[in-house]
């Protein structure tokens, strides 16, 4: 069936429908991976948006039961060049289209990908709708001018957790505020000894004392910072009481509680290959990124510590509070999909744990 993809600006794309039919409206943003398909379309923090991958070919492994980085998909849309229909693993359980189809998600295949993310690169990323059910064009364009920007919705109710939950062991105890937290994230902190709490996001500081925790972590999650308005006042209250991990989304609000700013970029970082440069280390790591908005490093001030920089565009990736055993990045250190540069991060804040506890 015939599908198009329609942006703000007019800019039309034809190709066909390879997911479920209907119509779907969102931010269209693009993915460089080359691999990792399957936790992208289930990483929370993409809540709102249309993914767009890169690489031509996508779904040639398939799914599988192992990979899923939450409860079920959150984007609102999926785009490819071609979607593998004999994916070929040992793991693979279903096809990717059959993922799309089983849980709603409106994709479109065979559309001139570089052509999209060129134009999201020169233009922005911008609304865009998809449709697979031969709507006229003026309709499509009445959904876009009534569909909310990204910076318009708090997504963090729709992708936080419902209930609290917990990942026994019998090191220090890390409770995970949920701003819509990739299941890697946690694993990978359990993985290290730790005890972990996930809560969810409308938790006060105070109902995470009483948790009795060694540390927190503010995890990713999608849209504005601005609009985590209860999780930048938990950071307020808790800052200096407890060490504090913050990554991704929670790296932005952890900026804001610290008094600074943050801001929209025009394409925003998502992708598996971003080089970041390490001011304590000198090193460069290469990282995995997910992310539409960053920390505007002219208004951060007082003891918060720029520790981090993406070489590609000088945008700050890491924040540091020393005396207040604060630090936050803005990429993923558990790297599902990417590379394990980055997974240091975990140890170092263990050590802020552990030294806190004394």
């Amino acid at each position: 069936m015939e599908a198009v993809l329609m942006l703000e600006d007019g800019t039309v794309f034809k190709g066909k429908s390879r997911g479920a039919r209907g119509e779907t409206a969102g931010e269209v943003v693009f993915n460089t991976s080359m691999t990792g398909y399957q936790e992208i379309i289930t990483d929370p923090s993409y809540c709102g948006q249309i993914v767009a991958m890169t690489f031509p070919t996508i779904g040639n492994y398939g799914i599988n039961k192992e990979d899923f980085e939450s409860r079920r998909p959150f984007l609102r849309g999926f785009i490819a060049r071609e979607i593998c229909s004999n994916p070929s693993n040992w793991r693979s359980v279903m096809s990717l289209e059959q993922y799309l189809l089983e849980n709603e998600i409106v994709a479109l295949e065979g559309i001139d990908t570089r052509a999209l993310t060129r134009h999201l690169r020169e233009k922005g990323s911008m609304k865009g709708i998809i449709s697979a059910n031969g709507a006229p064009p003026r309709k499509l364009q009445e959904i876009l001018r009534q569909t909310p920007g990204i910076s318009e919705v708090n997504f963090i109710p729709e992708v936080t957790t419902p209930e609290v939950y917990s990942l026994k062991n019998e090191g220090p105890h890390l409770v995970i505020l949920d701003l819509g937290l990739k299941r890697s994230i946690g694993n990978s902190l359990h993985q290290s000894g730790c005890r972990v709490t996930v809560v969810p996001a409308s938790f006060a500081a105070e109902d995470i004392m009483e948790l009795n925790p060694d540390g927190l972590v503010l995890s990713n999650g999608p849209g504005d910072p601005r609009m985590a308005a209860g999780p930048i006042k938990v950071i307020e209250n808790l800052a200096g009481r407890v060490p504090i991990l913050g990554i991704c989304l929670g790296h932005q609000v952890v900026a804001r509680a610290m008094g600074g700013k943050t801001y929209k970029l025009k394409f925003g970082h998502r992708g598996a290959n971003h080089p970041v440069y390490d001011y304590n280390t000198g090193k460069v790591y290469i990282t995995a990124q997910n992310h539409g908005f960053a920390v505007d490093e002219e208004s951060l001030s007082g003891n918060v510590k720029v520790t981090q920089r993406n070489i590609n565009d000088q945008t700050v990736e890491g924040v540091e509070v020393e005396d207040m055993n604060i630090l936050s990045i803005q990429y993923h250190p558990e790297a599902f999909p990417g590379p394990v540069d980055s997974k240091y991060i975990f140890t170092s804040f263990l050590e802020k744990v552990r030294s806190f506890r004394g």
